[in-house]
C-alpha cells in the first residue's frame, strides 16, 4: 500500500515527456522516434529508483565510474572487449536514469545538469579513445572525440547565446556514438585477431558521423541565433 501511494506521486509517462520537453527548451520528444523511445524506456527503468528516492547525482556518478572501465576492457586484448561493449550499453541505460529520476522526483537541479554534461563528456572520451585501444589508428580515435566534444562545446554556447532548445537531432548523438564503441569492442571480443581491423573501421565511421552530426549542428544553430 505504501508503495502504491509513492507511485501515485509520480508522473505519469505523458506527464514525464511533458516535464522532460520544459525541461530542455520545449523540445518536443515528438519529433523523434529516438527520442521518444529512448524517454519511454528510461521512464520505465527510473521509476523503482525514483520509489527508493536514490539521489539522481548519485546515479550520475555511478555511470561515470563504470563508463571510465571501458578502455580498461578494451586494452586487455582476447575476448575481453566482448564484455566492454557490455559495459557501455549498461552505462547507456544508467546514462538515462539520472536525468529520469531527476525529473520523476522534481529534483532536476542545474547543478545535476551540470554534472550529467561533464560526465557524458568523460564517458564519450573513455568510449571513443578505447577504440585506439583496440587498435584503431590514434588520429582516428582522437578526432572522433575532439569533434565530439566540439559539436558540445557549439551547442553549450549556442544554448548560452539563446538557442532556446538542443537545436537537431544529429546523427552523431549520445546514442550513435554508444553503438559505435559496443560494436566495435563487441566485433574486437568475437574476433580478436582482426581487432584492429574492426576498431579502424569503426573509428572511421564515428569520425564520418561526427563530422556530419557537427554541420548538422552548426548550420541549425546559425540559422536559430540569427533569428
Amino acid at each position: 500500500m505504501g508503495e502504491s501511494r509513492r507511485a501515485q506521486g509520480l508522473p505519469t509517462r505523458a506527464g514525464y515527456l511533458e516535464r522532460w520537453s520544459a525541461l530542455h527548451g520545449g523540445y518536443d520528444p515528438g519529433r523523434s522516434r529516438l527520442v521518444r523511445g529512448w524517454l519511454s524506456l528510461t521512464y520505465l527503468l527510473a521509476r523503482p529508483l525514483a520509489l527508493a528516492r536514490v539521489p539522481p547525482d548519485a546515479v550520475t556518478l555511478g555511470g561515470a565510474a563504470i563508463g571510465l572501465g571501458v578502455p580498461l576492457g578494451a586494452s586487455v586484448g582476447g575476448h575481453w572487449p566482448a564484455l566492454a561493449a557490455v559495459v557501455v550499453l549498461l552505462v547507456a541505460v544508467v546514462d538515462g536514469l539520472d536525468g529520469a529520476v531527476a525529473v520523476l522526483t522534481d529534483r532536476a537541479t542545474r547543478w545535476g545538469h551540470v554534472l550529467d554534461s561533464v560526465a557524458d563528456r568523460l564517458t564519450d572520451c573513455a568510449f571513443l579513445l578505447s577504440l585506439g585501444l583496440l587498435g584503431a589508428p590514434w588520429p582516428l580515435a582522437v578526432a572522433a572525440a575532439l569533434l565530439t566534444y566540439t559539436s558540445e562545446y557549439l551547442r553549450a554556447r549556442a544554448a548560452a547565446g539563446g538557442m532556446a532548445d538542443i537545436g537537431v537531432v544529429t546523427v552523431w548523438e549520445r546514442p550513435s556514438r554508444v553503438a559505435v564503441t559496443a560494436v566495435g569492442c563487441l566485433a574486437a571480443g568475437l574476433d580478436p585477431s582482426r581487432a584492429d581491423e574492426w576498431a579502424t573501421l569503426l573509428a572511421a565511421a564515428g569520425t564520418g558521423l561526427a563530422v556530419v552530426g557537427l554541420a548538422q549542428l552548426a548550420v541549425v544553430a546559425r540559422r536559430r541565433l540569427r533569428g
